[in-house]
């Protein structure tokens, strides 16, 4: 049994005001709007100024979410920032969002596990706050992916945006109805080079010829990516739900990675779960790895879509290979 539940008090989001959409983009690279929207379901993105780095959006997305609750600032335990696309390699986003928010004597890191990156981090603050140290904790999902972009390569380009989403874990009370349920993540590290940012690490640190080739940008097997993307987050959905005795019919929503719009079809179908209850807003924002899914939950929340007590399932799928999926009851 546990000691105490995890809830999710609220939600917040932010992006770049720069948009660019695929008509831009017809003028940058060979490709065409119908292109993109028949193969991925975007038609627009959110692009990070040249001087706006990851925590200029973490910061406003974290004061959405602290706002939206019913919890002071100071009553914060700890932050937790998932990103690949951080200010600095080092320190953390998380310090750096910390000190922006005026707090201190808290813990604060970041969690690599690229698209997937939100979901390990509430499960890790679900932890937390279920063992009893901690009752309040800022989760944050942000990327600045278009400055890791190959703006040479129309098969990738035309797919990521910047944003950040942010949500506050909380320790429930016996009288809510809101609850973190069930948590489940995967990692396959034999498949990491299918979708990898090979320089700028220890294996192969930044030079004139790590620059020269372009090796500071995203590299990815998109058909290959698809096949594992669809198998894993339909996986992460059907076990979570099997392990908690639940149907189709009992769950409202599944929040999936905003990756392409033909993989939440494929994971919907394979599931058979309607696409109307499928959240969707890929067409604005594109694929902001780990920012989409608490930016989509927050603009389902706004949006009066989803509401208290719904079922929800948020899913996602990235670079690692990494997968999981989180069951609350909003």
């Amino acid at each position: 049994m546990n000691k105490y539940y995890a809830k999710f008090s609220s939600f917040g989001h932010a992006v770049p005001k720069k948009i660019l959409n695929n008509f831009d983009l017809e003028k940058m690279v060979d490709t065409t709007d119908e292109w993109i929207r028949t193969r991925t379901g975007m038609f627009e993105r959110h692009i990070a100024a040249p001087e706006e780095a990851a925590s200029d959006f973490a910061y406003p997305a974290a004061k959405m979410a602290i706002e939206s609750s019913n919890i002071k600032y100071t009553d914060i335990d700890m932050i937790i920032v998932a990103t690949i696309s951080g200010d600095h390699a080092f320190p953390s986003t998380a310090c750096i969002v910390q000190h922006k928010l005026g707090l201190k004597n808290i813990p604060a890191m970041d969690v690599s596990a690229g698209c997937t990156g939100f979901i390990f981090a509430v499960d890790m603050a679900r932890q937390y706050i279920e063992n009893g140290i901690y009752k309040h904790i800022l989760v944050i999902g942000v990327e600045i992916l278009t400055k890791i972009t190959n703006w040479k390569d129309r098969n990738t380009c035309v797919l990521f945006g910047d944003g950040a989403g942010a949500a506050v874990v909380s320790r429930a009370e016996p009288s809510d109805i809101s609850k973190i349920i069930d948590s489940m993540l995967w990692s396959d590290g034999s498949q990491s080079e299918y979708l990898y940012l090979a320089a700028g690490g220890s294996r192969m640190p930044a030079c004139q010829k790590t620059i020269d080739e372009n090796l500071h940008t995203l590299y990815m097997e998109g058909n290959k990516i698809y096949k594992l993307a669809v198998r894993s987050m339909s996986q992460a959905v059907e076990e979570i739900m099997k392990k908690n005795k639940l149907s189709a019919n009992e769950v409202d929503w599944i929040i999936p990675h905003q990756a392409n719009l033909r993989i939440m079809e494929g994971v919907a179908d394979k599931l058979h779960f309607p696409m109307s209850k499928i959240i969707v807003n890929i067409e604005k924002y594109g694929n902001m790895s780990s920012a989409t899914v608490p930016v989509a939950v927050d603009e389902a929340i706004r949006a009066q879509k989803i509401r208290r007590g719904d079922i929800m399932i948020l899913v996602a799928f990235g670079a690692g290979l990494t997968w999981g999926s989180v069951l609350a009851r909003y």
